[in-house]
């Protein structure tokens, strides 16, 4: 807007809000009086209230409606109390000015129309600023033409059906609802000179025009109804026939989706059976491996514990060979003790045979030669005789001190042997306990597996009570079973696996769990 269009529109504001302020003095006087004097209020300030009321209640549903048509959000409906409100005030303003007492005059008539004439011109004057305020928010919006008064007062009727159609149908231009009306005369004209003014010979089609022209149908619009309808007819058989396939190709997708869902599900189940069916039986396995692990165990303490007899019965033949060997000792320094008397008894000959000869040299000048010579030879025979039995003496002392040092080497030999079957007797009787002991924890496992197989155990399950099983095998100690050993007995490579299981078999047996 320009500077001048400003100041217009602010005279025209002013303009307008002094004949409110007329129109609200003047209203307020007449319709105070009415009200205390025939409308029954009490008193006249109760009337001047009233007043003061339905000015008030005009006035802010008037700026409210303003308001909203300047926000671009008009509230068509508002109009019509603002309307029925001033219209009470109106007739009241006239009841205000009806004669008291006497007959109506002309005067009296003018003189009541003049007491409404004030609020009805504010009232345009709201709707004019509506209007105005309406067209410079909303430039582009569309007007309703408005039928020429002219028209109004030459074809009152058909200018009322003309309006009647523009409201109920939407039509914005006159122009286009003049040419509708009169495409529809020239059509009813052809139609009569067709059937020679009998418009009952024409068909229901035909008279379309005529039928749908109050529902605000042009004439080429009703004429190509029929075929627009058996169109549209066709169009939902059409829609009903694709419907119905597509119902029927969606169920039949359905069933196979269903189908293949349950054979995924059975192959799921399938899966799950199998691969519980094979971690059982890996289970089984590994339990009858256990199982026979603990029965070579034994098998073979068995035998360590026949071993061990075989070394006991050693150790009692040595035991048996080394008193042997202390008899022989004991026969050997006998014989020693033999062989050195003999020797002193040798000793004791030889020197009774050199006596013998000394006394034989003293007696020399007696014998005779030849008794000397022969006593001689004998006393050389007895001291060979006697160096013979010194030597074969010295001999067997030897021989029995041999036999002394060989009997002390086999007593050691078989305190060696008897100590080492001993020591072999301890470290069996060690095997054999060790063995029992395993034997007795892969009968454990073998029943504690029959259980978990009767209970249906997930695998983790039957991970955890065996990781609980091999705590309670290391004396409760949780710290003696090593992540490492719960990574091989139980084939994981993850230390927090391991771990995790450590810590649930924990809880289990602070649960109460006992295989």
């Amino acid at each position: 807007m320009t500077t001048s269009q400003k100041w217009t529109a602010g005279a025209i504001v002013v303009a307008a809000l002094v004949l409110a302020g007329i129109g609200l003095y003047l209203s307020f006087e007449h319709v105070a009086v009415f009200a205390h004097e025939r409308l029954h209020f009490a008193t006249l300030g109760k009337g001047q209230l009233f007043a003061v009321g339905v000015d008030v209640g005009i006035m802010v549903m008037i700026s409210v409606d303003l308001l909203m048509a300047w926000l671009k959000r008009p509230i068509s409906w508002i109009r019509y109390p603002v309307w029925l409100l001033t219209g009470a005030t109106v007739v009241l303003n006239a009841a205000s000015g009806a004669p008291r007492g006497r007959a109506w005059q002309l005067l009296d008539y003018v003189a009541a129309g003049a007491h409404g004439v004030v609020p009805i011109l504010f009232i345009m004057v709201v709707e004019v600023g509506r209007d105005s305020i309406d067209r410079i928010v909303r430039p582009d919006q569309v007007e309703r033409d408005s039928i020429p008064w002219i028209r109004w007062i030459l074809a009152p009727v058909a200018t009322s059906r003309i309006f009647r159609r523009m409201r109920l149908w939407g039509v914005l231009s006159y122009p286009e609802m003049v040419r509708r009306d009169q495409e529809l005369i020239a059509y009813e004209q052809w139609l009569r000179r067709k059937y020679d003014g009998d418009l009952t010979d024409a068909t229901e089609d035909e008279l379309l025009p005529m039928t749908m022209a109050p529902y605000g149908y042009t004439v080429a619009q009703a004429l190509a109804m029929p075929e627009q309808q058996e169109r549209e007819a066709e169009k939902r058989a059409e829609e009903a026939e694709r419907r119905r396939l597509d119902a029927e190709t969606r169920r039949e997708l359905a069933q196979k989706q269903a189908e293949a869902d349950r054979a995924e599900a059975q192959g799921k189940l399938d899966a799950v059976l199998a691969r519980v069916e094979g971690e059982t039986g890996q289970a089984r396995a590994h339990a009858r491996a256990q199982v026979s692990a603990a029965e070579r165990a034994a098998e073979l303490e068995k035998e360590a514990l026949e071993t061990a007899v075989i070394a006991e019965a050693k150790a009692r033949t040595a035991e048996a060979a080394r008193k042997e060997a202390l008899e022989r000792q004991a026969e050997a320094a006998a014989d020693m003790e033999s062989a050195d008397l003999e020797r002193q008894a040798a000793e004791k000959r030889k020197e009774a045979a050199e006596a013998d000869r000394v006394a034989a040299a003293e007696a020399q000048a007696i014998e005779t030669a030849e008794t000397a010579e022969a006593r001689q030879r004998a006393a050389e025979a007895d001291r060979v005789a006697a160096e013979t039995e010194k030597a074969a003496a010295e001999t067997r002392r030897r021989a029995a001190e041999a036999d002394r040092l060989t009997a002390e080497e086999n007593e050691r030999k078989a305190t060696a042997d008897a100590n080492t079957q001993a020591a072999r007797k301890r470290e069996a009787e060690t095997e054999l306990a060790a063995a029992e002991a395993r034997l007795a924890a892969a009968e454990v496992e073998r029943r504690a597996v029959e259980i978990e197989d009767a209970a249906k155990l997930t695998p983790r399950e039957r991970a955890v009570r065996k990781v609980a099983r091999m705590i309670l095998a290391a004396g409760g100690d949780t710290d003696q079973v090593l992540l490492a050993d719960i990574q091989r007995e139980l084939a994981v490579s993850s230390t927090d696996t391991a771990s995790k299981y450590r810590q649930e078999a924990v809880d289990l047996l602070a649960g109460g769990y006992r295989p």
